[in-house]
């Protein structure tokens, strides 16, 4: 790793559209560590991305760091649109680094090919080593060596109104043509006569959920030919699911051509009222749908509309509500992108050992079932059931199961960060030769996805 990290300068901007959208440490996660004492007036500091750490657990990483160690934990929340531009600054700088952060599974790659992070391989064995989400640790390794590693994971299923299906007459399906044939009838029966009704919401822009059909049928986005990855959007295999999302665009969908995946579950509520933060209603969707596809932790916003202590709140209803897995073309789940996040050290950081310290908390039994329980899929598989055993448990852990990245290209980012997936997905629907677009944007992605 002989690059500087001013090559991610050069391949990520402001505009960046993050996908957050995954055996514990050995000893007690509080006992002391040798030289606590001598940390007394130490502080280092945590970047989390967005929201998804709840409070309960940053409280937890900060009082159990403090008693192990003696020192300090500062915890700094970042938002997700601006976390990799404010890493490509602060990486570098030993005076503003964070001393650990938690980066999105796509954008791993760009950060561990220009040498930002340290070197963890020896730490790797005592964090988990194989019982880590495999495919989380390939985007954070670089010949042989892990720089990051799976935070959590939140693979993607399906949220279905159970009641619109049933009244259509369908049955969940077992395989990813069932999946597809239903969604269309669905749609063509509305059997409620719903305005701007989709038996299967799916947004113009939305790849991350749209991926799945390229997956699903052997296709992929890139792969390495020679030492140099190339974009693989036009290769047979990815053309068929692109074929089958173009049936769906057209015959299962009018969700808005540059709808992306955020917030789909607005459309399978029940009188389709938006609340904020507050749970406050401020208004209400123009659209309605059967289906949509998100990230398991979806499911907290979906549900009949009821007052409990003053405040609305969702409530789950099964008669009205469902969830399953998207099935694959062989009956077995289909290979959704996985959701979640990796988590690593600044190479910058003046506090390397603190910093090892705080991830064998992160990585220990009691913090990995403490992920579990707030719906977050732990990175360590010995611990997935402190997830539970209700459906949205099941749902997440088989999707997992087979789930799959965006390719761990050092370019990647670079692709994400000029939305040209986006801009690819928004044609599909109207395009007249699936292949020769998909060959346009491959000769648009392969020059980014090496950094040279």
């Amino acid at each position: 790793m002989n690059k500087t990290l001013g090559l991610a300068v050069a391949t990520t901007t402001a505009a960046l559209v993050l996908t957050a959208c995954g055996g514990g440490a050995t000893g007690s996660a509080t006992a002391p560590s040798a030289g606590a004492s001598g940390n007394a007036g130490k502080t280092i500091t945590l970047w989390l991305a967005g929201t998804d750490t709840p409070k309960e657990l940053r409280t937890y990483l900060q009082d159990t760091f403090k008693a192990k160690t003696g020192a300090t934990l500062k915890i700094e929340e970042q938002s997700w649109g601006d976390l990799v531009t404010k890493l490509t600054t602060s990486l570098p700088d030993p005076k503003n680094t964070p001393d650990v952060t938690e980066i999105g599974n796509t954008q791993s790659p760009t950060f561990t090919n220009v040498g930002a992070f340290s070197d963890v391989s020896d730490l790797y064995q005592e964090l988990g080593g194989s019982k880590l989400l495999q495919s989380f640790v390939d985007v954070g390794s670089v010949d042989g060596k892990q720089y990051a590693l799976p935070y959590y994971f939140g693979s993607r299923y399906m949220f279905a109104r159970a009641d619109l299906w049933k009244e259509a007459g369908v049955n969940t399906p077992t395989t990813l043509d069932e999946f597809n044939a239903a969604v269309k009838t669905i749609t063509a029966k509305n059997p409620r006569g719903i305005k701007n009704f989709s038996g299967f919401f799916l947004g113009g822009q939305d790849w991350r959920n749209g991926i799945s059909w390229i997956f699903a049928n052997g296709g992929d986005l890139a792969k390495q030919e020679n030492g140099k990855w190339v974009s693989t959007l036009a290769d047979p295999n990815t053309v068929k699911g692109l074929t089958q999302l173009q049936d769906l665009y057209r015959n299962a969908s009018k969700a808005p051509a540059d709808a992306k995946d955020q917030t789909p579950w607005l459309y399978v509520n029940d009188a389709d009222e938006i609340l904020d933060e507050n749970q406050k209603v401020t208004g209400k969707t123009s659209l309605a749908a059967a289906t949509i596809m998100a990230p398991g932790w979806a499911h907290w916003s979906i549900g009949d509309l009821k007052e409990k202590d003053g405040k609305k709140v969702r409530e789950w209803n099964d008669k009205t509500f469902a969830a399953f897995v998207l099935p694959g073309n062989d009956g077995k789940p289909a290979p959704v992108f996985a959701g979640g996040s990796n988590i690593a050290i600044s190479k910058a950081s003046q506090n390397q050992e603190l910093s090892k310290e705080l991830l064998k908390i992160i990585f220990s039994a009691d913090y990995q079932k403490k992920l579990g329980g707030a719906g977050l899929g732990p990175a360590n598989s010995d611990y997935v059931s402190a997830l539970g055993d209700d459906q949205f448990a099941k749902a997440l852990v088989d999707s997992a199961a087979n789930s799959k990245l965006t390719p761990a290209a050092p370019g990647w980012a670079t692709v994400e960060s000029k939305m040209i997936m986006e801009e690819f997905f928004s044609k599909i629907r109207d395009a007249s030769d699936l292949t020769a677009l998909a060959k346009e944007y491959d000769a648009k992605i392969t020059p980014l996805l090496n950094l040279s």
